[in-house]
């Protein structure tokens, strides 16, 4: 059940968190120190415990640097899910930068920001690899949006771009993940309840999220598939398809569909 006394706590616990550890991923950022990686996890982590979030982890986490990690989308909720898991950062679209608070986050997490009608141009592609290069983890949604979390919408081929050619003199790691939304304690959950968390169509994130905070606890589960090594994939086009079978077949098992 929702409750709007639970949104205020959890809203002013999140608003005390950020302004602790804000300082200091400033302050690892400019100085380049290797914590700059760490403090999103941990930020992230307390995020989701606070909201209520419980995140589960099943597979291995590529131990590979760098990794492109891709997965389906459901929410800017995936974003933290997966930031308490993942030393990386994220490729996402240039208007999230101006967003109340993920804004922020994004820009401390060091997100790599692309126009919407542009995801495919050659200087974002540069971008992409520049990062990957200095060994970045970096996380792709290659659905290009989010949707109700019930499926997985078809890969973007082009997006795959960014892991052809070698990366530091070998081909980049690419491992699938898959993102499920679910009941407490991992409790089968319908369509509809499952949409409370969804974030996509018309939806406006101020008052989606005022919702969220209110609402009870949920479980997020996170499938880390076996990883795949670019050179062993035909085509670009084959590796989209590739992650998009094993990505959607991961959403299935977990909804138990």
């Amino acid at each position: 059940m929702r409750s709007s006394l639970r949104a205020v706590a959890r809203l002013l616990l999140l608003a005390a968190w950020t302004v602790l550890l804000a300082p200091l991923q400033i302050v690892a950022l400019l100085l380049g120190l290797g914590l700059a990686e760490r403090i999103p996890m941990l930020y992230h982590r307390v995020f989701c415990r606070v909201i209520g979030l419980d995140v589960v982890k099943r597979g291995t986490v590529s131990k590979d640097r760098p990794t492109l990690f891709v997965g389906n989308h459901i929410s800017y909720l995936d974003i933290t899910v997966l930031g308490s898991l993942l030393p990386a950062s994220f490729i996402t679209k240039a208007e999230v930068a101006s967003w109340p608070l993920f804004g922020i986050l994004a820009k401390m997490q060091r997100s790599v920001f692309v126009e919407r009608r542009a995801l495919f141009a050659a200087q974002h592609r540069d971008i992409v690899k520049r990062r990957l290069e200095a060994g970045d983890n970096l996380v792709l949604f290659p659905e290009g949006t989010s949707n109700d979390g019930c499926r997985v919408l078809p890969f973007k081929s082009a997006l795959f771009s960014v892991a052809e050619g070698e990366i530091g003199g070998k081909p980049l790691t690419v491992q699938p993940l898959s993102i499920a939304y679910l009941g407490p304690e991992s409790r089968p959950a319908g369509a509809e309840w499952r949409r409370q968390y969804a974030y996509f169509g018309d939806d406006v994130l101020v008052p989606h999220l005022w919702h969220v905070l209110g609402l009870g606890r949920a479980t997020v589960e996170i499938r880390f598939h076996p990883a795949v090594a670019v050179q062993s994939m035909a085509s670009r086009k084959a590796l989209s398809d590739f992650c998009y079978e094993v990505v959607a077949a991961g959403l299935a098992d977990s909804l138990g569909a």
